[in-house]
């Protein structure tokens, strides 16, 4: 296991970038703890296999550092950064037994035959698949095949990283909830360095402790899974992150107060410096609520997914959805009925050019 670092790291596929435009990875500066578990989240396109495929050591960026504990392996090859990675598809011998598969990484680094009976079984009872390592992998199941492909990658002990590259993009959506508890699970127990690449949040927020978040080749926000939620940085964090996502509603400032249309929204706290640019307000739909008074807008769709009720509504113009839960399920409106909505103070925020502008009220503040 290794403490990644990337320092200054940028990359364009041009061989002479001129603007920012040019690069498909903006200049990145991440620290990930030994033994840690991140995720890369983030639409396709955005910069995340860039992002794996320079750790790896399958590209060579145009600019930065990449260093495992301290050690500059920038222009290392991938098979002197002691690395692991688990790809999108299963890579697995078909022709192979699932316990050759396994000893395959320890067999062709020269492991006696002790050690690599003893890693194949702690790996196969961890994956749950003692009983087939007799079996040929040609026959396997996808999602079991992409668990011999996990453990490919997990039965080295000197690994400094292991990456996971869409590792369940191939899965049946009914065994994902499966793969993404046991690769949790394996994490706890090996406690090796893990780095998954997903542009599903279910996935990156169930498995890492800590989430990087990614929007054309930029970072907008590292942080965990419930920073990322109740605190985004940016409005496309709050967008992509939840369902349904952030609700971002223009406003305009006066007089140091956000109005929308004719209201004024109170906001958490005070707001940062002078706020000059594009001002939006940003309040998730799980703290909108239907109320006596409060913003008027008219119900446009009622959308009831069992646990909860989402109420979508037409306020000046913009789309405003309200989550309700409980007792406030049963008196859900119906569609075209005219509503007035609260939003939570304390979860309600300015945000200036996408990126959040207010900071919280201190209890002193809220006490008078």
């Amino acid at each position: 296991m290794a403490k990644i670092t990337l320092s200054k790291l940028r990359h364009s596929y041009y061989p002479n970038p001129k603007s920012p435009s040019d690069y498909a990875l903006k200049e990145v500066d991440l620290d990930w703890s030994d033994g840690g578990a991140y995720a890369l989240l983030g639409p396709s396109g955005c910069g995340k296999s860039t992002l794996l495929n320079i750790i790896s050591g399958l590209l060579v960026p145009s600019e930065g550092q990449i260093l495992f504990d301290g050690q500059d392996v920038t222009a290392l090859p991938p098979d002197q950064r002691n690395i692991a990675q688990v790809f999108q598809f299963p890579v697995i011998y078909d022709t192979m037994t699932v316990y050759d598969n396994l000893a395959f990484p320890l067999r062709n680094r020269g492991r006696d035959e002790d050690t690599v009976r003893r890693r194949v079984m702690d790996i196969a009872e961890m994956l749950e698949v003692t009983e087939m390592l007799d079996q040929k992998a040609a026959g396997l199941s996808p999602d079991n095949k992409q668990k011999i492909s996990m453990g490919r990658g997990l039965v080295r002990e000197d690994v400094n990283v292991v990456m996971f590259d869409e590792p369940l993009t191939v899965i049946d959506p009914h065994l994902k909830w499966k793969l993404r508890s046991k690769l949790k699970e394996l994490h706890q127990r090996v406690k090796a360095t893990m780095i998954y690449v997903t542009h599903d949040q279910t996935e990156a927020l169930t498995f890492a402790d800590q989430v990087v978040v990614m929007q054309q080749g930029e970072v907008v926000q590292i942080g965990t899974p419930v920073e990322l939620f109740e605190r985004p940085a940016h409005t496309f964090v709050g967008h992509f992150i939840g369902s349904p996502g952030m609700n971002i509603l223009p406003c305009q400032l006066q007089a140091g107060t956000a109005r929308f249309g004719d209201h004024t929204i109170a906001l958490e706290g005070p707001i940062r410096g002078e706020a000059t640019g594009e001002t939006q307000i940003g309040i998730r739909p799980e703290f909108v609520s239907l109320s006596d008074s409060g913003l008027p807008a008219t119900v446009t769709k009622v959308s009831d997914v069992g646990r909860h009720t989402v109420v979508e509504c037409n306020a000046n113009g913009t789309r405003i959805n309200a989550v309700l839960e409980g007792a406030a399920q049963h008196n859900t409106p119906e569609k075209g009925a005219d509503v007035h909505l609260d939003f939570r103070r304390d979860q309600t925020r300015l945000y200036v050019d996408g990126w959040l502008a207010t900071d919280p009220q201190t209890s002193a503040e809220a006490a008078r």
